[in-house]
């Protein structure tokens, strides 16, 4: 989820080409509000977003225990940022731009670990 349109429809565009099934959403809150969250294999989180932030989303997400691999992005991470996220259970983290090799092969990695805790 990323609260930037033109983002959001990238990202959906190249990973509706490659063949994943996607759903975008503009804030956090709208995503943990949908049914989606139930069957979601991996969540494309940016963590500067309107609302809810995307550490925000993640503590939420570990409160409620789903166990949803998160795949971080965005151009204002700091190191500090990327520790916190990575101790509460992000795969990933990818500071923008990312190449779209970079991207699929963080969600394949994320996809890879959901199959794998079940």
């Amino acid at each position: 989820m990323d609260d930037d349109a033109s983002v959001r429809s990238g990202l959906g565009n190249l990973l509706k080409a490659v063949g994943y099934a996607t759903v975008s959403f503009s804030s956090g809150e709208d995503f943990l509000a949908s049914p989606v969250v139930d069957d979601a294999l991996c969540v494309l989180l940016d963590l500067k977003m309107q609302g809810m932030q995307g550490l925000e989303v993640q503590r939420q997400l570990n409160a409620e225990h789903r166990n949803i691999p998160i795949v971080f992005m965005s151009a204002h991470g700091d190191d500090e940022v990327l520790r916190r996220a990575m101790l509460h259970g992000a795969v990933g983290f990818l500071r923008k731009p990312f190449a779209e090799e970079v991207l699929l092969d963080s969600i394949e990695l994320a996809i890879g670990r959901k199959g794998a805790a079940h």
